[in-house]
């Protein structure tokens, strides 16, 4: 899939944890530039700067300087309600630990964000039933999450992140609980997601077997970018789970 117009673009973004001025940044300056279609890998070591631009990324936090634009949009001139909106209608977000209620069935957990699309209970069990069944999970709907094994649950994470249909899903060492072979079929799903169904993916990894599924590399060191690359995919599995038509 070739990547078409820009859906996140970072221009000289700086954020800084504290006010010291011998304190570094923990980004510095840094242009980046997501297409739409694109699945790009963001790797370095710990302290490099990765996590706070995801959370930049996701509109979870906001830059010291610079500006960031999602979906043609400057977010900086987005009051707080603004921003939110665009975050729930854009970005699906999957977390190493799953990070699914304890207590709520895998429907309910995947319904989770309709509540804040301001969605009827019946719409919103009812999407999210819909949107398991059609990626191959529809036994799990009831299961509670320590009623599933680790794989499983991350499968149900992932439902839970596309279930408003964002543009760009974003994806935080979703691999790091699971065992090599889970991984893999994991790491299938997000490439099926990617190339069949369109959806832009910035996957944070510090795995290089994991960052291999990508198309673009990105490496960060001390809040900079030092390297930017393409790369071809080194996957070579079939995805174990595919999105099927609602039809």
């Amino acid at each position: 899939m070739s990547a078409g117009e820009p859906l996140a673009r970072l221009e000289g973004i700086v954020k800084r944890y504290r006010a010291a001025v011998d304190e570094r940044p923990a980004l510095q300056e840094v242009d980046l530039t997501i297409r739409k279609g694109e699945f790009v890998a963001i790797m370095g070591p710990s302290g490099s700067g990765k996590s706070t631009l995801m959370n930049i990324l996701g509109c979870l936090d906001v830059p010291s300087a610079g500006r960031y634009f999602l979906d043609g949009r400057d977010t900086s001139r987005l009051s707080p309600d603004a921003l939110a909106r665009l975050r729930n209608r854009t970005i699906g977000f999957v977390f190493q630990g799953f990070n699914l209620l304890k207590r709520m069935n895998a429907v309910d957990n995947v319904a989770l964000p309709l509540l804040y699309a301001g969605l009827s209970l019946t719409e919103r069990r009812r999407r999210a039933r819909e949107l398991l069944e059609r990626m191959g999970l529809g036994r799990f709907a009831e299961s509670l999450p320590n009623q599933m094994s680790g794989g499983q649950q991350q499968r149900i994470a992932i439902a839970r992140a596309l279930v408003n249909d964002p543009q760009l899903l974003l994806a935080d060492e979703p691999t790091g609980n699971l065992d090599t072979q889970t991984s893999a079929s994991i790491m299938a799903l997000l490439t099926e997601l990617n190339r069949s169904h369109g959806i832009t993916i910035v996957l944070v990894t510090h795995e290089p077997d994991i960052a291999a599924y990508a198309r673009r590399m990105v490496r960060f060191l001390d809040g900079r970018i030092v390297q930017d690359t393409s790369q071809p995919s080194a996957s070579t599995h079939e995805p174990e789970l595919i999105m099927r038509s609602s039809a």
